[in-house]
């Protein structure tokens, strides 16, 4: 079956149902892998729909296989539930009733609307051909989450290799509500982190000459790591480091024996990802040496590049269009350089990672508080299409065989 024309208008008559659901999970943010409440309300709302569910080991995941009534391969939608630690301040019409926690990026959006895709989808199962894997995933900010449950075998949960792959983020700002938008390619950024310790020798800060102050070099390292960036890749593959965080000494006349300095770094390919490590190692490490310093360097690995299907985000924007109508989509232009941990299912599976715009009424896309903002405010009455653009991108999927 490809996609029903009342699909949407289903959607829609669920709204109520679906706000007070993404509002519970609003009051209970709930950080990392272990999300013990945000769990409980999401396994008590997919009772009654047939589903084969299961629980992670190594995390609070949850699965959830829906099969259909005719033979058919499988496809898996995928929604994160994890909270930021944020302190809120938002206008949300609910606040979060957890101290210094808050969600903040929007999950609690995500897992309604993937508990109402699967609604939808459950009162169509009989025409279904095939199986669609829900995936219900915590730890996505900075944890891993995702490549712990491909671990766990949540690519093989219908019991073969799922075809294909979706899911979908609100934006709270930046994308007009209720746009949907993606793109082909790399369409997240690779993300990595540099931790660098100079180490000199301390001393007097009114003799440097008797010392090896790490400081001037610190901040030199610093300006060379933008230098090698612009200078040692090209302007089409872009790279961007980031220094966050530097911190040494503890007196104004003390010359410290360290300095620190903590970078992010973002890559848009493979080839450039491949690269950076070893580049930037070098930058750090003969700044310090031509000063007769060294530095140590660690690398901290994070997500890969989040890479859609050409096919596929083909197929979100024909659906999307037929769904929302012509404006209800707009094709993204540029990457965007956060991170998404979708990524480690995307180098599994063919499939499509979109951006559904959640701006609130009546403010500036341009200027609306942004995704882990502690103002950020997401609007609601995208909940139906995210619910919808979901369930009709597995339906049509399996509608091809």
């Amino acid at each position: 079956m490809a996609v029903p024309s009342d699909l949407f208008d289903d959607a829609r008559a669920m709204w109520d149902e679906l706000v007070e659901l993404r509002r519970r999970w609003h009051r209970i943010p709930e950080i990392g892998l272990e999300l013990p409440r945000t769990r409980e309300v999401l396994l008590e709302a997919l009772e009654g729909l047939g589903l084969e569910v299961s629980t992670g080991e190594a995390l609070s995941s949850v699965t959830a296989v829906l099969r259909g009534g005719r033979p058919g391969p499988a496809v898996l939608l995928r929604a994160d539930m994890d909270a930021l630690p944020v302190t809120e301040q938002s206008a949300e019409p609910v606040r979060s009733e957890h101290e210094g926690v808050m969600h903040a990026c929007g999950h609690d959006l995500h897992m309604a609307g993937l508990v109402g895709a699967a609604r939808l989808l459950a009162a169509r199962r009989e025409e279904i051909p095939g199986s669609v894997v829900l995936m219900f995933q915590p730890g996505e900010e900075g944890r891993h989450g995702a490549r712990l449950m491909i671990e766990e075998g949540v690519l093989d949960a219908a019991g073969e290799r799922v075809v294909a792959a979706y899911g979908l983020h609100v934006f709270s700002g930046q994308v007009s509500s209720g746009i949907v938008t993606g793109r082909a390619g790399t369409e997240f950024a690779a993300v990595d982190t540099l931790h660098v310790t100079v180490h000199g020798r301390g001393g007097h800060g009114s003799a440097p000459h008797a010392a090896l102050d790490p400081v001037p070099v610190a901040a030199e390292i610093v300006l060379a790591l933008q230098s090698a960036v612009t200078r040692q890749f090209s302007i089409f593959d872009p790279v961007v480091v980031t220094v966050g965080k530097i911190w040494a000494g503890t007196k104004d006349n003390i010359i410290p024996a360290t300095a620190h300095l903590d970078a992010t770094v973002r890559t848009f390919s493979p080839a450039t990802h491949g690269e950076i490590e070893a580049r930037l190692r070098r930058v750090v490490e003969h700044v310090a040496a031509a000063h007769g310093l060294t530095a140590e360097v660690e690398w901290e690995s994070g997500y890969p590049t989040t890479d859609n299907d050409p096919a596929e985000t083909e197929r979100a924007e024909r659906v999307a269009v037929e769904m929302f109508g012509p404006d209800g989509w707009e094709a993204m232009a540029d990457p965007v350089a956060g991170a998404e941990d979708f990524s480690y299912v995307l180098h599994e599976v063919p499939g499509s990672y979109l951006i559904l715009g959640a701006t609130p009424p009546g403010q500036d896309p341009l200027t609306a508080a942004y995704n882990h903002s502690a103002l950020a405010t997401f609007d609601e009455a995208v909940l139906p299409r995210a619910a919808a653009l979901l369930a009709g991108l597995a339906l049509d999927r399996l509608s091809q065989g």
